[in-house]
């Protein structure tokens, strides 16, 4: 299977059955017998077409009679793929990004396709909606985001602002944030032997790269995990000191967990919670490979109380399940969700958050985190919370070298270097 016919099928089957992208791709990646070069076309091919999925629609209905929705999703795909090739991709020839595009689809659908794209270089260049009077259709259409979640962003944030962070989710670069395990080695020590690393610019443990994690120097002896820079800053945040005992209620895949026992020095005890015991063993194998010793993972729904453990707990972290607008940039599918199917989580959230409070002991932290960035998830959901529990109250922090002297913070991605992420720090009398 050549990596244009892996795309074409990965494609339908994530737009068909709802699947988790990088999941989907990954897996076929890994079964495929494609070459190194082959995989990182695919993959290209894969996310780029996701996260131009709208845009490139317009283009079809733009050079074709037929609107996209009247097509098979066979035919759809391929001139996603041919166009994305024609538009974005500039090392590759026209002809061969036509002749592999035609060669996806049937004999039926081979004219049409071809037709539709030879029109593209008889009139290249990308046509968008003039902003005018539909000012949020022609956001939808120029980055790619459903229209439903641009009313949404526009509502929170307005017209202009809204723009600036699409913008921004669109230019964000393809790299990989690592969080180095000082347990184990410095991050000037692990810079020196990456291969062009960034060093984070609030975080004081991070590195950006490209290319495979696991193919990184260090990666078998655990000197680094996975960890983008706005989640090292909520480990900041929390501030786990040598000694102390930390709850993570909502922990999998395990990363601040990870990042509080190396603060920790691996000294003192952290309780790692998770409702799905499915994930558990990405938290036992994680802490393995770094060399961490004091994290407990454990099946827990955030809402059942542990009577034995209230008050008892030095710094308490809650990342809830949210509705991950955040990171669209690294889950280009969440471009098309429509937030009404996220309208329940506020009150999930408050209902852990009001649960795991019991278990922070006098003097002692909360954080409240979510990757979205929606004022009834975030904001909201505290403003809800501190007239509830008048005996917490926010803390101002600083995350490594970001100050954050409300107490609480919403990271925008063209504001700051991360995903979209919201921090709340509270301390309880």
């Amino acid at each position: 299977m050549t990596p244009r016919q892996l795309a074409h099928t990965l494609l339908q089957r994530v737009e068909t059955n709802d699947q988790f992208l990088n999941l989907a791709l990954d897996h076929a990646l890994l079964s495929s017998d494609l070459s190194d070069q082959d995989r990182r076309l695919c993959a290209a091919l894969v996310y780029g077409v996701t996260e131009r999925r709208i845009t490139l629609d317009y283009q079809i209905a733009r050079l074709s009679s037929r609107s996209p929705d009247s097509l098979d999703l066979s035919a759809k795909t391929a001139l996603r793929l041919g166009l994305y090739q024609l538009i974005y991709m500039d090392r590759i020839p026209p002809h061969a990004a036509i002749n592999e595009s035609v060669s996806l689809v049937g004999r039926k659908a081979s004219g049409f396709v071809n037709a539709v794209l030879r029109a593209y270089t008889r009139d290249p260049g990308l046509r968008l909606p003039e902003r005018g009077d539909d000012p949020v259709f022609h956001l939808s259409v120029t980055y790619s985001v459903g229209l439903p979640l641009v009313r949404k962003l526009c509502d929170a944030y307005g017209i202009e602002r809204t723009e600036s962070v699409l913008r921004a989710f669109c230019e964000a670069e393809p790299l990989t944030t690592l969080s180095v395990n000082t347990l184990a080695i410095s991050r000037e020590a692990l810079a020196e032997r990456l291969p062009s690393p960034t060093p984070t610019e609030y975080s004081p443990v991070g590195l950006s790269v490209r290319g495979a994690v696991r193919s990184l120097y260090g990666f078998e002896e655990g000197l680094f995990f996975v960890q983008d820079e706005a989640s090292q800053l909520c480990v900041e945040a929390l501030g786990a000191e040598p000694g102390e005992t930390i709850m993570d209620i909502c922990s999998c895949p395990g990363s601040k967990s990870f990042g509080s026992a190396i603060r920790m020095q691996n000294r003192g005890r952290i309780l790692a919670f998770d409702l799905h015991a499915k994930k558990l063993p990405l938290i036992e194998s994680g802490a393995k490979r770094l060399g961490i010793t004091i994290i407990s993972p454990a099946v827990r729904d955030g809402r059942d109380p542990l009577p034995e453990w209230f008050e008892r707990a030095d710094r308490v972290l809650c990342d809830v399940p949210c509705s991950g607008f955040g990171v669209l940039a690294k889950k280009p599918e969440l471009r098309y969700k429509d937030p009404a199917a996220s309208h329940a989580l506020p009150d999930i959230q408050l209902a852990i958050l009001e649960n795991a409070c019991r278990y922070v002991k006098s003097g002692g932290v909360l954080v409240y985190s979510t990757c979205t960035i929606f004022p009834e998830e975030n904001e909201n959901n505290i403003a809800r919370f501190l007239e509830r529990h008048p005996e917490f109250s926010l803390s101002p922090f600083h995350a490594g070298e970001l100050p954050v002297p409300r107490g609480y913070e919403t990271l925008l991605p063209d504001t700051h270097p991360t995903d979209g992420f919201f921090i709340a720090r509270m301390i309880r009398a």
